[in-house]
């Protein structure tokens, strides 16, 4: 029999005399054999570079297919004589353009692209790839890796995720994959991309996971996994596997300067996607919680200006009349610290935790307000039922700020109060309170934070103020109290958001 290093720890264990060793020390040594043993089978089960890949993209193969669409578009001249453009090729982008070198206008033709996809349910016929893969597409088809061609039906899709999922119908011997889990993913794990760049169909490339959560603003969920196992463009909605062949990312973006492959490419993460493309299977659309808030990020300074441990959380810049977080208690100038028992870390984070809870959850929040924890519950309504166009219309004729001449030379800002003058020239509404804001010292930290006259300015330090004394009695309190900054929630053309301006001298 094969000696292994654990079998061989144990052997020289049991080899060792016992002679003189007292029962605590036999103890003892046994327990240190023991975490020798525990380390040795650690380091035999750690992932290194696989010596091939093949085994691996033999099994998944079958499973990735091409997407391809056809569209028709406006007709903007033939390829010259005897040319055609290959799929795929890096001149497409540049005769869509500026037009082909046929010249002229000429009739509508039909369009072809190219991406990537992979089968989820190979009884049902279920495929997964990007919406930016079918976006417009009058025909789709899939492509399987014998060269068999499906025509498929769009089940549904989500551009803020960019999924789509579609149907090539049953009976057709696919072969199909799972979704993994994304979250135990972690930087520097191995991982296999499979995919038809540039109309290279059935290519299979290898890297590592290089960073996770990235946010690329492509969308306001974005949580990428971002790697360097080579991407291009055809590559799009087709999986990004860990050694285990489950599919923990779809890919669906690279950065280049060359319009291909320099080793920075985007997944978006199996965990988020499947629960999308679950719901699209289910009701043809998403269904995400919404909460009904407008939000902002905490820097340092708003942190301090709060007298909160640290930069986290997201700031409640306004909240929408009538929406789950009014119904809750949710008030202007909140920070969001707790979602449903989670950290919320940044702004960034609490949409899509917000966005991944079931419609008409009751969440427990917690949020930072007046330098203490305050603990709301909120039954999430259905974002995809909201009209959020007309909300922030409606938020836009709803109240501003106010007047009397006074200079605050500590935050460097000269303010009125509003009379009918000021409201008439700002064309504010009659009724509208607040201090309006007249002039801002050039080397102030207000100028630094592009503060400007006509900003009107509802709060400081999270209270309400109607006129330039109210402001600067608000400024001394927080100077008295030995405070760095003080924050102002502000607002111009109907837009709300809370600036942190630094104490002291202009």
């Amino acid at each position: 029999m094969q000696r292994t290093p654990q079998t061989k720890a144990i052997a020289a264990a049991r080899a060792r005399p016992l002679n003189g060793l007292s029962t605590r020390a036999l103890s003892v040594a046994l327990a240190v054999t023991l975490a020798v043993i525990l380390s040795m089978a650690s380091q035999a089960h750690a992932r290194g570079a696989p010596e091939s890949f093949a085994d691996l993209a033999e099994k998944l193969l079958p499973a990735v297919v091409n997407i391809s669409t056809t569209q028709t578009v406006e007709g903007r001249g033939q390829d010259g004589p005897g040319f055609r453009l290959p799929p795929g090729s890096p001149l497409e982008d540049f005769f869509e353009q500026f037009g082909n070198p046929g010249g002229g206008d000429g009739p509508p033709r039909q369009a072809q692209s190219l991406g990537s996809g992979f089968v989820i349910d190979a009884e049902a016929g279920i495929v997964i790839t990007n919406n930016h893969v079918i976006d417009g597409a009058d025909e789709i088809k899939v492509i399987l890796q014998n060269d068999v061609e499906l025509k498929a039906e769009l089940l549904g899709t989500d551009p803020k995720t960019d999924i789509a999922v579609l149907s090539v119908g049953e009976g057709h011997n696919l072969t199909e994959v799972g979704f993994g889990n994304s979250d135990v993913s972690r930087i520097g794990d191995w991982v296999v991309a499979i995919g038809n760049p540039l109309g290279f169909g059935g290519t299979v490339t290898a890297g590592i996971i290089s960073a996770r959560g990235r946010d690329i603003n492509a969308g306001p969920y974005d949580n990428f996994i971002q790697t360097d196992a080579p991407i291009n463009r055809g590559n799009s909605g087709g999986p990004l596997f860990n050694l285990d062949g489950e599919v923990i990312g779809i890919n669906t973006a690279i950065i280049s300067q060359t319009g291909g492959s320099i080793g920075i490419g985007f997944a978006i993460p199996s965990n988020q996607a499947e629960r999308v493309v679950k719901q699209i299977q289910e009701f043809g659309t998403t269904k995400r919680g919404w909460l009904g808030v407008n939000i902002q990020g905490v820097s340092e300074d708003i942190a301090e200006s709060l007298n909160l441990s640290e930069a986290y959380g997201a700031l409640v810049a306004s909240v929408y009349d009538g929406s789950p977080a009014a119904n809750a208690g949710f008030k202007s100038g909140d920070v969001v610290i707790g979602f449903d028992g989670e950290k919320v870390p940044s702004h960034r984070a609490l949409p899509r935790m917000v966005a991944n809870t079931a419609v008409g959850k009751e969440v427990d929040v917690t949020v930072w307000r007046n330098g203490e924890e305050v603990e709301l519950q909120v039954t999430l309504g259905e974002l995809e039922k909201v009209d959020l166009a007309a909300l922030r219309a409606e938020e836009q004729t709803q109240e501003q700020p106010g007047q009397s001449v006074v200079t605050v030379d500590s935050i460097g800002l000269s303010l009125a109060e509003i009379d009918a003058q000021i409201a008439e020239r700002l064309e504010l509404a009659p009724d509208t309170k607040g201090v309006v804001v007249t002039d801002v010292a050039q080397n102030s930290d207000a100028a630094q934070k592009s503060l400007q006259p006509g900003d009107l300015i509802l709060e400081v330090n999270q209270n309400t103020v109607t006129n330039p004394g109210e402001v600067a009695a608000e400024v001394q309190k927080a100077e008295d109290a030995n405070r760095k900054s003080v924050l102002l929630r502000l607002e111009r053309n109907g837009d709300q958001r809370f600036v942190a301006v630094k104490i002291g001298k202009s």
